[in-house]
């Protein structure tokens, strides 16, 4: 399948303004970038009926989605609102670096990037902390 559905692409685009919303993040500035992702989101969701991450690399996919780490949204945007696809990001078109880890990739690569949006966020404390 090259293409996702009409109905997996309807499902995923609703649920990204909903989360842009909720989030108070918007879509990548650069529309192809947005694209890429809902598409391969609505893919995925078509082929193992969840929403996976389309940004990643995975051995086995079934077992990605059985661990859910990287279902949309991801243990990333739920616990430190960062979306690494670059598919939720702040109105210049970076990820939220703010609520990372030092050490996380996403804050090496970018930086420090504030949330646009605090107030609208409430992070998911990981079983570690």
């Amino acid at each position: 399948m090259s293409q996702p559905t009409e109905k997996s692409l309807a499902l995923i685009t609703n649920y990204v303004k909903k989360n842009c919303a909720r989030t108070g993040l918007q879509l990548h500035p650069m529309e192809d970038v947005s694209e890429a992702v809902i598409t391969g989101l609505a893919m995925h969701l078509d082929q193992l009926k969840r929403p996976l991450c389309p940004c990643r690399f995975y051995p086995d996919k079934q077992v990605a989605v059985d661990e859910r780490e990287w279902l949309c949204p991801c243990a990333d945007m739920k616990h430190y609102k960062y979306c690494h696809c670059m598919l939720f990001v702040t109105e210049s078109g970076m990820p939220v670096t703010e609520h990372l880890p030092e050490d996380h990739e996403g804050r090496l690569t970018y930086g420090l990037i504030a949330d646009p949006a605090p107030d609208k966020w409430r992070r998911i404390k990981k079983e570690s902390e």
